[in-house]
This record gives C-alpha cells, structure tokens and sequence, in this order.
C-alpha cells in the first residue's frame, strides 16, 4: 500500500485524517517515512519518490508488460457491426421486438431492429469473426485477445468517459496512466511517463479530465503530444536564450524553490512545479528526435497507412507511440474521435457512414502498430488496448435510419501482447448483442488486468487522500481476467 501525507486546509488537519494518522501511529512522519514503512517502496525507493516522483522502480509482481498503448475510440463503436458476430440479427433487420436498453433515449421495453451492415469472415487459425469494416487488424485475431462482455456503469458519454479511464463516473479522479506511473516511475527521464495524442478535429468530451491526475501531483498528469511540428506547445524558448543560460537560470530558480519547500514537504503543487521545469529542460532537447520519423523507412510508413491521405494521421500517431514505447515512455492513449458527433464514433444517425469513416482511418494502422511491434519484439512486452467507452444498442435509435443508441450493458474491448493469450474470446453478450450474459467483466476488471500484466497488485496500489486509502479499483477485492493472460 502507497501512502500520502496529508494535507491541511486552513493550518488544520481534517477529522477523517487525523483519525486515521492517530490510530496508525503516523503522526508528524515525513514523506519519506511513510512510503518506506508502506511496504509498497523500499527507504531507499521512497527517498527518491520524494526527489524524483517519475523515478523508475520494480513492480511488485512480475510484469509482462512494460508499456501500454491505449487506442480510444471515443464515441462508442457498435460491437454487433465489428468483432461481435450475431448472425441472429440478420433476419430480424427492420422487425420492432421486445427488448430493454437504456442509454441517452431513456429506458425502453421494445425498439426496431439495426441488422448488421458488414459481412463477417473467419480469420487466423483460432477461426476468429471479423467484420468488413476490419479486414486488416482481422489479420492480427491470433495475436487479439477480445472481451465480449464489459460492462460500464454509465450511458451517457462524459461519465462513461471518465470512468473507462479513471474509473470513475465522477471527476477528480487519477487517470489510469497517473497510475501506473505512480506505481512504476518512468524509464526514460527525458520524456513524460504519460502521453496522449487527441483527434486532430479535437478532444473528447472533458477535455484533460481524461488524462488528470486528480488528487495525485501534478508531476503524473498525462502530457498532449502532437504529431507533427513541435511535439509540445511552447516547449522550444522564444527568447533566443541559450541552452547555458536556461540552465543557470533553472538552477537559480531550483534553489530558491527548494529552500521555500524545505519544511512544506508535502506542498506537492510546487514540487511538480520544480519536476516539470527540469522535465521541460530535457525535453527541449530530448523529444524532437523521439517524434521526428521523417527517418523510418518508407516501408515502415507505408505499413501504417502515412501512404495514403485518409489513414496518415491515425498511422502516424500509432507510429508515434512505438518509438516512444522504444524510449520507455510507460503509457500512450491515442484517440480517434473528436469532440462533436460527426467527428466521432457516436452513431446515432447514419450507422453505415459513420462507421465507414472511422473504422478506414484507423484499420491500417492499428493493425500495422500490431505487426511493427511484433516483428521488433516488443509485442511480448507492449500491452495494446482497444475500445471505446461503451457499446451500441442493437436497436435504431431513431424512427427512421440506422443510428444506434449507446449501450453500457454489453460490449466489446480487445488486448494483445503484454503476457494476453492470442486468437481467444472470452465472454458473450446474449444473441442480440444486447447485454453481456456470460463472463461479465466491469471496467475495474479491464483495469485490474492492465495493472496485473504491468507487474502492479490492482488491489495494493493506493494513495492516500482524504483520510482514506484510495484505489483506481475501488475499495472491493477485484480480480484481473486471468482466462485471457498467457
């Protein structure tokens, strides 16, 4: 367990926190302390937290993983028209039957049924179905793990969204690459333990509350990459300065911060404040060679799809991620999906195009991401995730047209590398897609696995806040899907 001082508000401890302090026998310990006597870190390990909150360290258990490449497609994508075949749904396209759904319409009895749009085929020797919309990631199902049962506890966007990564429905909350980075440090001190890549028409719906840290240091917030031009705004200094001038100048700054922070140990505002300059120092000359891949092989581009004009945003950025994979950034979250509707993979209205759209500017890449970190050996020990915040309904939304509503109760994420069995399936919503009826895994469980295979205990990694210990899992004992772990 990881556990943090408190803080005041107004020069007093709150009652819940004392409580806590006074009958643990932790009054009046420093940082340092209190992470050596956690169990969680060593002395030595928790002195240099306090120093280097990104410090690499060793996972409790032992990892599969080393990184995590998180690819969101923010909207929802319609599991029945993708990786979950329902044959059933065929014959019954049009037809109004009995059925409950809930999602942004309300709570409904019956609906009119979407047949799926795509064909389905059969890949790989583990005989996977894969819809049309696919045909290239279809080649990787013997590397895919799917999970055909998840579940969230919200169908509505935003909440929907901050509980896939942080999870949460409410803000406020570490997200789950501040996690991971609180709990392993990062490899490369040159570059942010956390990057996020946004759709180039934007972010999804709260914005940066998807990559907080919440109630952690600033110093694990995850940090917006772009993949073209300077990697991070005014990262490059506009005064002319010389790199010997910036560094006399944060060395003057250093000292006067850290002799303000002596004996406000627990100020974690300005000790990030004093990480993120020196971070922003290395990074100056760090991160423009870690995002130049004007160098990678024209073969290597074309694997992604930066050939061509509708797939070479999407493939750059997977690109992207595998050189930052290579230079030990621990987690990279790609979005594809903007903030408005027609931007994303919220299908409400026109099912065929919408999905039409984002499945062809993602396919390539993903699947190319998926063969590029295989063929360098860093599939073993990159863990991939695929999915959006929630599902769709097998139902139209609407009188007329084929939209689909959103639908928590059943659908489906996928995983490949990092210690995941490859060419399974686990678990199955019902015939219409409709809920997950067999093996039904809940978003804690897709981020208890994520933990497990990075070498963390989901259920003793903590931070205390509050007065209480918290969990990104929350306070039961949840267990990671071992069926799709190699």
């Amino acid at each position: 367990m990881i556990i943090k001082p408190s803080q005041n508000f107004c020069g007093q401890i709150r009652r819940r926190e004392f409580i806590h302090q006074l009958g643990g026998g932790f009054t009046s310990l420093a940082l340092t302390g209190l992470l050596g006597q956690s169990g969680f870190f060593s002395q030595a390990q928790a002195a240099e937290l306090s120093a280097n909150p990104l410090a690499p360290r060793i996972p409790q258990l032992p990892a599969k993983a080393k990184s995590v490449i998180f690819l969101f497609m923010y909207g929802g994508p319609s599991h029945m028209d993708t990786f979950d075949y329902k044959p059933k749904l065929y014959p019954l396209d049009g037809k109004t039957i009995p059925i409950k759904t809930f999602g942004r319409g309300g709570k409904k009895n019956e609906g009119r049924v979407v047949g799926p749009k795509w064909k389905f085929k059969q890949y790989g020797q583990c005989g996977k179905y894969v819809s049309d919309l696919f045909p290239h990631t279809a080649q990787c199902v013997d590397d895919i793990a799917f999970v055909h049962s998840m579940t969230a506890d919200s169908p509505i966007h935003g909440s929907a969204m901050l509980m896939m990564n942080s999870g949460s429905i409410l803000g406020g909350k570490p997200s789950l690459g501040s996690w991971l980075n609180y709990g392993l440090g990062s490899v490369n001190e040159n570059l942010p333990g956390y990057v996020v890549m946004l759709d180039k028409t934007g972010g999804p719906i709260s914005g940066a509350k998807n990559w907080s840290s919440g109630y952690m240091p600033a110093s694990y917030q995850g940090v917006v990459f772009r993949s073209q031009g300077d990697p991070i705004l005014n990262l490059a200094d506009k005064n002319g300065m010389s790199r010997v001038q910036q560094r006399s100048l944060l060395d003057y700054l250093g000292d006067a911060n850290h002799r303000h922070l002596q004996g406000r140990e627990d100020h974690t505002d300005l000790s990030s404040r004093i990480a993120s300059y020196e971070l922003a120092f290395r990074m100056q000359a760090t991160a423009p060679e870690a995002i130049d891949i004007d160098k990678e092989p024209e073969h290597i581009k074309k694997l992604y799809g930066m050939d061509e004009e509708r797939t070479e945003d999407f493939g750059r950025k997977c690109l992207l991620a595998r050189r930052l994979v290579e230079r030990g950034v621990r987690f990279i979250q790609i979005y594809s999906g903007g903030a408005h509707n027609d931007d994303n993979w919220d299908a409400h209205g026109d099912l065929e195009k919408n999905h039409n759209f984002h499945a062809g500017n993602t396919d390539k890449a993903i699947a190319g991401l998926l063969k590029d970190l295989k063929q360098r050996g860093l599939l073993d020990e990159t863990l991939v995730v695929w999915g959006g915040e929630f599902g769709r309904q097998p139902t139209a939304e609407y009188a007329a047209g084929t939209g689909r509503d959103h639908n928590s109760y059943g659908f489906t994420m996928w995983m490949a590398g990092g210690g995941i069995k490859g060419g399974v399936s686990y678990g199955e919503t019902d015939e219409l897609g409709s809920q997950a009826v067999v093996n039904r895994c809940q978003v804690k469980h897709l981020h208890a696995t994520i933990l497990h295979q990075m070498g963390i205990d989901p259920n003793n990694l903590s931070y205390f806040y509050n007065g209480l210990d918290q969990k990104l899992v929350g306070v039961e004992e949840i267990d990671p899907i071992s069926d799709i772990m190699a």
